[in-house]
């Protein structure tokens, strides 16, 4: 593949959040760590060289492979790794989409492996270990029940039960075969046909299939896959649950950073809780409030604790304890060596609400990274793109625009009025001095006059422009296809579409060209064809 690279900020498809902490924005500064570059890293690992669970750590995840661990060598390698002092992390997080969901869910992983061996080569002292965390204790069931392929809806359409990663997948068989049903017939169809029915046909937990089917494509890079759904890895985290939980310790730090960016003029995009962990059994996940009389009560489940009671329970069963969307990231540095986070736009937006949370508890906070983001076609695409006079860079812009800016650069008529509108605008100055002499008060009136004539005249351009448009039809239907082909349903490619169609297209070259190209601290947009 060949690639191309344009500035976020030229997509016009990303937050002003965003992309004024890539700029590095000064007053962005106090919200965040490190800077993503190779000198936030040596700082970052100096301040990570006392992480304290590498045994837990690596004795959870040899028991989630379990004799999977035998088949995939690199893995258990990068596994094993992570017992050493000098060995860390850099993790991205998902929901459990079926068959991964939207590309996007590709590009973290990809920018996680190719941000370790890139760490690596500047770094070869130090190991480097890309992480997934499978976001198991999530429980928004109908944000990860469907996909689309090739223009397809495909849909599990079943009761949510609890965290997702515990639902069973013995219900997908229909589901399974209408997405493999969208890949045709072709070798690579066949390898994802295969990788995808030993990952849901298996009456396996929605956890341990999405642990299969990531696996099945990244397992060459040794991608590290953790479910933290489980008491041993939520034993370290108890202290922050207590603190949390009884005294209410996480909202006034998140609350008053949050606070700090809406008066700043950036967005936010969570909210902190009194109480920010769920109830999590097999049956529900129910948010935890504290009650007028001071007990602590599961929502809708009659379950309530005295302060007592509900700190043994949490001693005693920590697994029953599901951060929030504001615990979680907490969770996951106290667990991993961890480095750096791989994100979304709005991902690395939370994050910069949460890090005064991190300093109240004295935990390192990792460099945030934007994951990597690109838009994949092919030459015949590309050669529409620069017949119709256009540029990669220009078509992020509107269809309408780009019809507008086509007619313009080649028509043989002049579209605009500008001359005839400096010729009256100088002839209203004329009147405005008149009526001024006459009666001061007549130069609101004569204002008025120009402003409604400059739109009439703005409306007659636009009809000239219109009018001139039948003369290209067909390059500006060419247009409107090259548009829907790159932007389905008006968005970003990576934002709808699952890896399916291209894999089937390229196999595992996919996974291979994305990686050679995607460029984790370059910070641009990558066009591939």
């Amino acid at each position: 593949m060949k690639a191309t690279y344009i500035d976020y900020s030229d997509t016009n498809s990303f937050s002003k959040t965003l992309l004024a902490y890539l700029a590095n924005d000064e007053q962005l500064q106090p919200f965040y760590g490190e800077r993503p570059n190779l000198d936030g890293f040596r700082a970052q690992m100096d301040r990570k060289k006392g992480f304290s669970h590498r045994e837990r750590l690596v004795s959870q995840l040899e028991e989630q492979y379990g004799a999977a661990l035998t088949d995939n060598p690199r893995v258990a390698e990068h596994i094993a790794l992570l017992r050493e002092p000098n060995t860390f992390t850099v993790t991205t997080g998902h929901q459990l989409n079926i068959f991964t969901g939207p590309l996007y869910f590709i590009f973290k992983i990809i920018t996680a492996i190719r941000l370790a061996k890139d760490l690596k080569k500047a770094f070869p002292a130090y190991n480097f270990v890309p992480v997934y965390w499978m976001a198991t204790e999530d429980h928004d069931f109908a944000e990860i029940n469907n996909t689309r392929v090739f223009g397809k809806k495909i849909l599990w359409d079943v009761p949510a039960v609890s965290g997702t990663g515990r639902m069973s997948t013995s219900s997908m068989q229909e589901t399974v075969k209408q997405y493999c049903n969208t890949f045709g017939i072709s070798p690579n169809a066949d390898r994802l046909k295969t990788i995808v029915e030993e990952a849901y046909l298996q009456d396996r937990s929605l956890a341990d299939a999405t642990r299969e089917m990531v696996n099945a494509l990244f397992k060459q890079e040794g991608l590290v896959i953790i479910d933290a759904d489980c008491k041993a890895l939520k034993e370290p985290f108890i202290p922050y649950i207590l603190q949390d939980i009884l005294e209410q310790k996480s909202i006034k730090a998140i609350e008053n950073s949050s606070k700090k960016l809406t008066e700043l003029g950036f967005q936010t995009q969570v909210h902190a809780r009194e109480i920010n962990f769920f109830y999590l059994t097999d049956e529900f996940r129910e948010r935890i409030v504290r009650t007028e009389d001071g007990r602590f009560e599961v929502l809708h489940q009659g379950l309530f604790f005295s302060a007592e009671e509900m700190k043994a329970e949490i001693e005693q069963f920590p697994e029953r304890f599901s951060p929030n969307v504001v615990m979680r990231p907490l969770y996951e540095e106290i667990i991993l060596p961890n480095l750096a986070y791989i994100g979304g736009g709005a991902e690395i937006v939370y994050w910069l609400q949460l890090r005064a949370n991190f300093n109240q508890y004295d935990v390192p906070y990792p460099i945030l990274i934007p994951r990597n983001s690109a838009m994949v076609t092919d030459d015949a695409v590309a050669g529409k793109i620069y017949r119709l006079d256009l540029t990669f860079k220009r078509i992020f812009k509107s269809a309408d625009e780009l019809k507008s800016e086509y007619v313009r650069r080649h028509t043989k008529h002049r579209l605009n009025l500008r001359d005839e509108w400096m010729e009256l605008n100088a002839i209203f100055g004329k009147i405005k001095l008149r009526t001024h002499k006459i009666d001061p008060s007549l130069s609101a009136s004569t204002e008025a006059v120009k402003a409604r004539l400059k739109k009439a005249i703005n409306n007659l351009e636009k009809k000239l422009l219109k009018a001139d448009k039948h003369n290209y039809e067909e390059a500006l239907v060419q247009i409107e296809r090259v548009k829907d082909k790159l932007f389905p349903n008006g968005g970003l490619q990576e934002r709808s579409e699952n890896f399916a169609a291209l894999y089937i297209k390229y196999g595992e070259q996919l996974i291979q060209e994305l990686e050679k190209h995607f460029n984790p601290l370059d910070f641009k947009f990558t066009i591939l064809y």
